[in-house]
């Protein structure tokens, strides 16, 4: 595992390459580090604002961390004109760089700190629909109890887990944290989150994912009912009886 002080020397590494590039007119230090929040588990995330041809750039960059770096592995995360290229170093050490035309370089949000270079002043991303989040959990629910009929326990264990990061993100919504990978499940009190416990799946047995995925439902129910009561009540008949249901394809073949 990396040690701090590699970290921190390979941020300084890059940053001063970015600098002696004429490609890079400006570049930022982004993420948790950017925040005040960093700590020893934390990445090094960087963003760069690039002139003339996005792609000869992540070439010429890709090939830098393989060659100086002996990077191990990377991939891409679009988003818009920006390509996040995401490489993981030896020691585990991942680095995140975030490459946008320099028409379009600027802060979405607080983790950010300007090294070098001008930046535009760009709209923070709108925050997630609630009820978007909503159908996207009653999705996962329905989809869960066909898995299970279905004799799919996996896909029934990933839909369930599904059903929990949505209520995890409607309670985050709802109370103003980082909706997005969980980043603001920690904050939440412990009397939204220790019921969820219930949902995390013990085993394939279908009994055990009938369980969870019941405990799932409810979660969700509680949830809605805070944020939005009538469509908790529209929703509940549907989620208590998908959650009761036997299995009756299991019945119809005689097993």
């Amino acid at each position: 595992m990396f040690v701090i002080e590699e970290r921190d020397e390979v941020r300084q590494r890059l940053l001063a390459l970015a600098e002696a590039d004429e490609r890079v007119v400006a570049a930022a230090i982004t993420g948790s580090h950017a925040a005040g929040a960093g700590d020893e588990w934390s990445d090094v995330d960087l963003a760069f604002g690039i002139r003339g041809d996005l792609l000869a750039a992540l070439e010429h960059w890709t090939a830098l961390l393989y060659g100086d770096f002996a990077a191990l592995h990377h991939w891409d995360l679009p988003a818009g004109s920006t390509v996040y290229r995401v490489f993981l170093l030896p020691g585990w050490l991942e680095v995140d760089i975030a490459f946008t035309p320099a028409a379009e370089f600027g802060p979405l949000g607080p983790s950010w700190h300007t090294v070098f270079g001008q930046t535009v002043e760009l709209a923070p991303p709108a925050p997630p629909r609630r009820d978007d989040l909503a159908g996207l959990a009653w999705h996962h629910v329905l989809h869960a109890r066909a898995c299970i009929e279905r004799g799919k326990p996996w896909q029934a264990e990933y839909w369930i887990s599904g059903v929990r990061e949505q209520v995890l993100a409607l309670a985050c919504l709802r109370l103003g944290h980082t909706t997005r990978y969980a980043k603001g499940a920690d904050l939440l009190p412990p009397e939204l989150t220790a019921p969820l416990e219930g949902t995390l799946v013990r085993s394939l047995d279908e009994a055990e994912l009938r369980r969870g995925l019941a405990a799932a439902a409810a979660a969700l129910i509680t949830e809605l009912e805070r944020a939005d009561s009538a469509l908790a009540a529209r929703l509940r008949p549907l989620l208590d009886a998908t959650a009761r249901l036997p299995r009756r394809r299991a019945q119809a073949l005689g097993r």
